[in-house]
């Protein structure tokens, strides 16, 4: 999810660890913990010099459990030796500071995993994105209550009880709201699926996701033989079916086979893309897991980006992007979340 959302996670496992023993700096610690994972952006950026491996890297090894549980005894270790000295020596324990880590470092890749954009979390061993679909990568439903209840428990004192109970209010109510995300989630899937047969569309596989900024707004998308179908539907809405269906071609201007680099963007998009070419030496990728600018216009997708050839590959720069045609489509999402 979003960075305030893994910083305040991060923050709450600091808490939940040290809390009582070093008060805030726990949770200073555990959001910098938090933190680390989404720092792959960069380090894929120094280590490769081509765009798509660089997005490819973000939420893959340094999102694993392995990274997790690696890190948190490297960091453990060293807080440790650097924290314990003078008048703090004794305070804290190694074994303090490497639960403090795993936590903070186990719960990001896990909650991302709740979101479209997926995540590997068995790498190396496995490139398998889980990617459950329940919650937008911003959600305030889910990130506002948590923030407050730990900005309070920040001015109880590190032993008094009142502070572990608006932490676990923190903890229990964003709880309770994801597990409300997953259960939304099973429902629409239902809904779509009907809505597909009302519509007599063959399909052959689909996926739904909500709308950026909350659960209410949803976006599905259906692959048929020829072309995928889209749609949306919100909770508002007077009846139980996804509505206004639009189909968008199969369009691939480059192909799997001959290129790598399209074969590794159609692993990152589960196969929900399409190529379109712009000019001879650029082209367009759109990945249609996330709905479009322009419902009229299949080649506006929300996550897209131009492709060019370099050096005998494929490589990337972000699309250039309509500012006015972005802040009318924010409008339609709130618009269309109220339902019709």
């Amino acid at each position: 999810m979003d960075s305030l959302t893994q910083i305040v996670l991060g923050a709450a496992c600091g808490e939940a660890v040290l809390g009582k023993k070093i008060g805030n700096r726990a949770m200073l610690f555990g959001a910098i913990g938090g933190t680390i994972p989404d720092l792959d952006v960069y380090v894929g950026s120094l280590i490769y010099g081509n765009a798509i491996d660089s997005m490819l890297f973000h939420r893959g090894f340094m999102h694993s459990f392995v990274f997790a549980f690696i890190a948190a005894f490297l960091l453990g270790w060293l807080i440790y030796r650097l924290y314990n000295t003078g008048r703090r020596f004794g305070t804290t324990t190694q074994k303090d500071w490497t639960h403090l880590f795993l936590w903070a470092l186990i719960t990001h890749p896990i909650l991302d995993s709740f979101t479209p954009y997926g995540t590997v979390l068995f790498a190396p061993f496995s490139n398998y994105r889980v990617a459950f679909n329940n919650i937008a990568v911003v959600d305030p439903f889910y990130t506002i209550p948590f923030l407050i209840f730990l900005l309070i428990a920040m001015f109880f004192k590190r032993t008094s009880k009142r502070r572990r109970l608006f932490l676990w209010w923190g903890i229990g109510i964003s709880s309770c709201y994801m597990l409300f995300t997953i259960g939304n989630k099973v429902y629409i899937d239902h809904i779509f699926k009907a809505s597909l047969s009302y519509n007599s569309i063959e399909y052959k596989r689909f996926m739904v996701q909500p709308s950026i900024f909350s659960n209410i707004l949803w976006y599905g998308i259906a692959e048929t033989d020829t072309a995928y179908t889209v749609a949306q539907y919100s909770l508002m809405d007077r009846g139980n079916r996804f509505l206004n269906f639009v189909d968008l071609p199969k369009q691939r201007d480059l192909k799997p086979s001959a290129y790598t680099d399209i074969n590794n963007l159609a692993w990152f998009s589960d196969g929900y893309y399409s190529v379109y070419k712009i000019s001879d030496s650029t082209y367009q990728y759109n990945d249609l897991r996330y709905p479009l600018l322009d419902t009229t216009d299949p080649n506006s997708s929300v996550f897209s980006f131009k492709l060019y050839r370099d050096n005998g590959r494929l490589n990337m720069k972000p699309f250039e992007r309509n500012t006015e045609k972005i802040n009318v489509a924010i409008q339609s999402i709130w618009e269309r979340a109220k339902g019709i």
